[in-house]
């Protein structure tokens, strides 16, 4: 069993449901007020010092600041109708990677990107403009989560491009890689630390199936050298123990514990039915 397993089976009460459409939702009411009122926004970066001061609502209340289109002043219809496709895209990632991973599993990857940003900001100090920037690595790791789970999901650059999702995420890489090289030492770490969660959720599965393809490589190998016998399968259930030999479509998977299974019993995250 996963850590995640182990953790979700202990304290997965503490999931909340829908927690990306509603901080997307708590981006557009924000947006709306720093369109009448900009320096609404002081009150909500996350500054340390003010933190300390009791002022710790700003240990949440900065991921509802939607950086990316708080720059000018005024409002466009172009302006309106780019934030309104990114309110609505950031619902999307959101209801997609819920129904992959289950409420909880999604709210503790957002959780430790939050934990991640906060414990920079606190190491380093952060002020008013690098504050206004945080929230933009959380939704990077989000991104890059749904970008790994749907690499061939199609979209629409600027509503007219198809791209896949992969390759988005590969463009949406460029501007964070030149954020890291040009910013500051606070943004700097912020960036790393909250892509940790992304490493924690990720890395282990990937470690698990390169272990998985070098050794069905290997067992390849062997049968090409004729060191095996020719009736032993490559993949073989742990549940029903069927192979590839007894039907030849069916599928196998290597699941988080490391063993391999069919499609059909492939063991279900827990949580989820």
């Amino acid at each position: 069993m996963s850590w995640l397993n182990w953790l979700e089976s202990r304290v997965g009460f503490l999931a909340i449901p829908r927690l990306i459409p509603a901080i997307a939702l708590l981006n557009l009411f924000v947006y709306i007020l720093f369109q009448l009122n900009p320096g609404y926004i002081q009150y909500l970066t996350l500054e340390p010092g003010l933190v300390l001061r009791g002022q710790v609502w700003r240990l949440v209340s900065y991921i509802f600041i939607p950086d990316v289109f708080l720059d000018s002043r005024g409002v466009s219809i172009l302006q309106s109708v780019f934030f309104l496709l990114y309110v609505w895209f950031m619902i999307w990632v959101g209801n997609a990677l819920e129904h992959a991973w289950g409420a909880f599993r999604l709210t503790l990857y957002y959780v430790l990107g939050m934990a991640g940003v906060t414990i920079a900001a606190f190491l380093l100090g952060a002020g008013q403009s690098e504050g206004n920037n945080l929230p933009l690595f959380i939704n990077a790791s989000l991104f890059f989560a749904f970008a790994t789970l749907f690499p061939n999901v199609q979209v629409y650059l600027l509503l007219f491009i198809p791209v896949k999702v992969k390759w988005l995420a590969i463009i949406f890489l460029l501007p964070i890689l030149y954020t890291f090289l040009t910013s500051s030492l606070l943004i700097k770490a912020a960036l790393i630390i909250s892509l940790l969660n992304y490493v924690l959720f990720f890395v282990p599965t990937a470690v698990s199936n390169a272990r998985h393809n070098r050794d069905v490589q290997k067992r390849r190998l062997k049968f090409a050298a004729g060191s095996v016998p020719v009736d032993e399968p490559l993949h073989r259930c742990a549940v029903c123990k069927r192979s590839e030999r007894d039907d030849p479509e069916l599928e196998f998977r290597v699941a988080r514990d490391g063993e391999e299974y069919c499609v059909e019993h492939l063991p279900k995250p827990v949580g989820k039915t």
